[in-house]
């Protein structure tokens, strides 16, 4: 294979710059030309497509969101845009497509193999740790980072004026950011989608945290479940306490990434690259048990993904 592209699709995520790095300059080491694609699948439909060098990555590795910008691309669902973006990447002679994103943009990757033959390799680019095939997506360590230095400063106020702090995360449908931030954070609850909350076993939980000594609660919500705002006054409606909300939003997305993101981009950009290389499409890379693996695409985008109960009872256990 002697010329791939690349781009970035859906959210973006932290450490999506520093696997573009990885990617383009494995190619090059290979001797491989590298495309990359603006503004993800909407980009390659458009022929909005500029060749990369070593110089065209330098100064991105510790830099957040994508140098190749992102948007989510409806048209790559009708077989009219599919068949414009293959014709884009026939027409400049690319043999293989290295996709970094999340769920959607793996789907389109996968219809891109099985349709028209052209070989894809997905990086898992997306805050919510929602892919259940690999422990953790880039992006994930940088954005629970965030929610934890947002919460400590909360905590001051908080504490200052005997407050309970209601703080809503992101994450969709899938609750790990609310779990691994309201573990490291020293939060009192977490509010996730996978499982059900009460209200009275919440006002239990604060009243016993304040009966033990503690002036002010942390409360993280996923945004599954709901808005802080709309927690906080049911919380509000029950509670003696005073309860104040903040949703973090998009601050979550944007910042440099950690090392643990700027690791897994450069074992994930390398991966995929050393893939295509040896011929090989329809694949996913990902990390298990600490050691990089890839997986076939279709496989790895119908695996359900599942909530770790085990963690979130070390929150409850912990969490007093």
């Amino acid at each position: 294979m002697k010329r791939i592209g690349l781009l970035t699709s859906g959210g973006d995520a932290p450490g999506m710059n520093a696997a573009i790095r990885a990617v383009v300059r494995t190619a090059l080491y290979f001797g491989m030309e590298v495309y990359g694609v603006e503004r993800g699948y909407a980009g390659l439909i458009d022929d909005e497509l500029v060749p990369m060098n070593m110089r065209s990555v330098s100064d991105i590795v510790h830099r957040g969101g994508t140098m190749l910008r992102t948007a989510r691309c409806l048209e790559l669902m009708e077989k009219e845009g599919q068949e414009r973006a293959v014709a884009t990447l026939r027409k400049r002679g690319i043999e293989g497509l290295v996709v970094i994103g999340g769920d959607g943009s793996f789907r389109g990757a996968k219809c891109l193999t099985e349709n028209y033959g052209i070989p894809t390799i997905g990086i898992p680019g997306t805050i919510d740790n929602d892919l259940e095939y690999t422990d953790y997506t880039l992006g994930f360590d940088t954005a629970v980072n965030t929610c934890i230095e947002i919460i400590n400063k909360l905590r001051d106020t908080m504490n200052s004026h005997e407050r309970i702090s209601v703080v809503e995360v992101m994450g969709r449908h899938c609750g790990d950011i609310a779990l691994y931030t309201g573990i490291t954070s020293g939060a009192e609850i977490i509010i996730v989608p996978e499982v059900p909350y009460n209200m009275d076993d919440v006002v239990m939980r604060i009243n016993r945290s304040r009966a033990s000594g503690k002036h002010s609660n942390i409360i993280v919500v996923a945004e599954g479940v709901m808005s802080a705002d709309a927690f906080a006054k049911q919380l509000q409606n029950v509670t003696e306490y005073s309860v104040r909300s903040t949703c973090i939003g998009h601050i979550q997305r944007g910042g440099s990434p950690t090392m643990a993101d700027r690791m897994l981009a450069a074992q994930f950009g390398n991966k995929a690259v050393r893939l295509l290389k040896d011929g090989i499409g329809n694949r996913v890379v990902g990390i298990r048990q600490n050691k990089i693996i890839d997986m076939d695409i279709i496989e790895a985008v119908s695996m359900k993904k599942t909530f770790n109960y085990e963690l979130y009872e070390t929150l409850q256990m912990i969490s007093m």
